[in-house]
């Protein structure tokens, strides 16, 4: 096949571990598809790598801010090159969890309230929110950051370890429930995934670490009606970010419903991945799903 491939990881990101082991996988499988690949490892001399190597495709894989928030993108935009995944606008709103969650709650749809820790005071979170809470940092993935809260001291505590990760530092309220997870690949849901994890929440070593006993379930055991419930509302969510090609949308399944809690435009495609498990369970394999990634890449 004609057309150098250029496989964009690493990077500057906390994420940078996770990214290149994806990129790598990526790279991997499209030589076994018979495309010309050239790994770059992306910075701010990106644009003369692209032109060093003639890439006329990007396939992305960074994650975290420069390479999922549309920095990327808009470079990739600027010099022509089709790339995989959202563009400049729904890589930037789904990178901010909290911007996220104000579109979706400007389109009602459902997701757990939230305090912005940097425009209220930590005194007002219990009155609006309840314990115990969720505190995220806005702009981090790979659950970097976020930690969970029964009290002022821990809320507190919390936040600092946040906010090494971003300016902005929320709290979300607590949803018990079980943690689901559904791929969108070419505008069509993939398979709900449940996750049953023994670490309180699906932190990064629940996603990374293979002796952390994590369960990655499908059938969910919620029921057909469920799935289908979650798969239209990761379409919603996905949709109203301005979303497009492909990724996650992570929700919570508890007593007040399906809850959105956040959209990954550029997901992990390591072995503990859950695009590919997901993708697996309606006959997709790995480089076939890698390869119908880069076929729907867009200038």
């Amino acid at each position: 096949m004609s057309g150098t491939v250029a496989v964009l990881y690493g990077g500057p990101s906390a994420e940078r571990a996770i990214s290149l082991a994806s990129g790598e996988a990526v790279a991997a499988a499209l030589e076994r598809k018979g495309y010309p690949v050239a790994r770059l490892d992306a910075g701010r001399d990106l644009p003369e790598r692209l032109r060093e190597v003639g890439a006329e495709r990007a396939w992305i894989a960074l994650h975290g801010p420069f390479g999922e928030d549309g920095v990327v993108q808009g470079c990739l935009e600027t010099m022509g090159v089709p790339y995989t995944g959202s563009g400049v606008l729904g890589s930037a709103l789904a990178m901010d969890k909290l911007r996220s969650k104000r579109v979706w709650q400007a389109a009602e749809l459902p997701t757990p309230p939230v305090v912005d820790l940097g425009r209220e005071p930590l005194e007002t979170v219990p009155a609006r929110l309840g314990w115990p809470v969720m505190v995220k940092p806005a702009c981090s993935g790979s659950s970097l950051g976020m930690a969970r809260a029964e009290g002022p001291e821990e809320l507190e505590a919390a936040r600092e370890e946040a906010a090494a990760y971003d300016d902005t530092v929320f709290a979300e309220a607590w949803v018990d429930g079980a943690e689901v997870t559904v791929g969108v690949l070419d505008g069509a849901p993939l398979p709900v995934l449940r996750l049953e994890v023994e670490r309180g929440f699906y932190d990064y070593a629940a996603k990374y670490d293979s002796g952390a006993g994590t369960q990655y379930l499908h059938p969910t055991g919620l029921g057909a009606e469920v799935e289908e419930h979650c798969q239209r509302l990761a379409l919603d969510a996905f949709d109203t970010l301005g979303c497009h090609g492909w990724g996650r949308v992570d929700m919570l399944v508890g007593d007040c419903g399906v809850q959105v809690i956040e959209v990954n435009t550029v997901p992990g495609m390591t072995e503990h991945s859950l695009v590919p498990k997901a993708a697996a369970h309606a006959g997709i394999g790995f480089d076939d799903l890698v390869e119908r990634i880069l076929a729907a890449a867009a200038p």
